[in-house]
């Protein structure tokens, strides 16, 4: 977006080759509207998979607690499950064609005056802004008071071949036992250069659990999924070696401002949280938008900063919140907050206007914050 209204750009890439990092996700109406504006939705397309729905239901009895249809929305659109190296690959060809320069290798751990310094103590020229979009640990986004709160609860996350029926290629579907279990399946389309339909496989697991569960063995983590869930036999089959299944960690933090003098934080340095709502990717390019938004129409710095924190405050907090809210439900001990899912939760997504209330929340459209315009 910067490229292309003009401006120099340099992006500083901590790993050697630019390259994806992480297991499938959802881009919701919020995100595509971002790719719409930038032209890369059909190029991203050619890889996803669509989605119509998030279903989740109750181990012991099959009961219904997550009913989630795309076709609720005001205006219907659908969510797409992506391989984080379609997006990376489409969005990173994008770059280059716009004639960004990359610089690898370079780990940047403060910022100050427009210079960033990397971990070996190099600094940079003085730009004329930093943005720092380095995620949850960044150490440029601490300088600002960013200490993200460890939760308690993480995922085992891995990529699997498609497995066909009795899947729902169009569907998040997962399985719950309480909040302390939970299994899920999304499809998540192709990686680039490849027909092969993939999905991503995902385990809820306390973060001081993991050592356990390296210890006790595949085949016993194996037949407790099994249990939980009858039809992931088949699946469970490509694990082979406890690698294959990388543990997420996360962690729950808001900068109050994410912006200082020449610098904007966006994405996870600025807001992250658990990954219940599947809003991480998209609420990192609503950020990304706005942002080149504002820049594009304040001639002032300070001005454009002070209207790129004001844009993205409240629909930021309120997600923030409502992940916050959410993820006891889904990840914890105890069958209090479960049984309140089970039964009040789900009777009252079946209310009227209900659907339509819930789809809007899980496709990020609440306060909607969609680009009308090409920044």
């Amino acid at each position: 977006m910067l490229a292309r209204q003009g401006r120099d750009v340099v992006v500083f890439e901590r790993f050697e080759q630019a390259g994806p990092v992480g297991a499938g996700f959802m881009l919701q109406p919020t995100g595509l509207a971002v790719l719409d504006a930038l032209g890369l939705t059909p190029a991203v397309e050619a890889m996803a998979q669509p989605i119509d729905h998030i279903f989740g239901r109750e181990a012991r009895r099959g009961r219904i607690v997550l009913d989630v249809r795309y076709d609720d929305l005001h205006r219907p659109r659908l969510a797409l499950g992506v391989h984080r190296a379609a997006l990376f690959d489409v969005l990173h060809r994008a770059c280059l064609e716009a004639g960004i320069r990359f610089e690898t290798g370079r780990e940047m751990v403060a910022a100050e005056a427009g210079r960033v310094t990397d971990a070996r103590g190099r600094s940079t020229p003085a730009f004329d802004l930093v943005i720092d979009a380095s995620g949850a640990r960044s150490r440029i986004a601490a300088g600002l008071g960013a200490a993200p709160r460890p939760l308690a609860w993480g995922a085992l996350w891995g990529t699997v071949p498609w497995p066909g029926e009795p899947f729902d290629p169009r569907a998040l579907q997962q399985v719950y036992r309480g909040a302390s279990k939970m299994v899920g399946v999304l499809p998540v389309g192709a990686r680039p250069g490849s027909p092969d339909r993939l999905a991503t496989f995902f385990w809820s697991l306390r973060t001081e659990d993991h050592a356990a569960w390296r210890g006790a063995g595949l085949d016993a983590w194996k037949a407790g999924v099994r249990t939980l869930w009858p039809e992931t036999a088949g699946l469970l089959e490509t694990f082979t070696d406890p690698d294959q299944l990388t543990l997420a960690r996360y962690g729950h933090h808001t900068l109050t401002r994410p912006v200082a003098d020449r610098l904007a934080i966006i994405g996870d340095a600025a807001h992250s949280t658990s990954p219940q709502l599947g809003q991480g990717v998209n609420m990192g390019l609503l950020d990304a938008w706005s942002l080149a938004g504002v820049l594009a129409s304040h001639t002032d710095l300070s001005e454009a900063l002070s209207a790129y924190a004001a844009t993205r405050r409240w629909h930021v907090r309120l997600y923030q919140a409502l992940s916050l809210g959410f993820t006891p439900f889904y990840q914890a001990d105890g069958r209090v907050l479960p049984w309140v899912r089970d039964h009040i939760l789900g009777k009252v997504s079946r209310l009227p206007l209900s659907p339509r209330l819930l789809a809007a929340t899980v496709s990020g459209l609440l306060l909607d914050p969609r680009p009308s315009h090409r920044p």
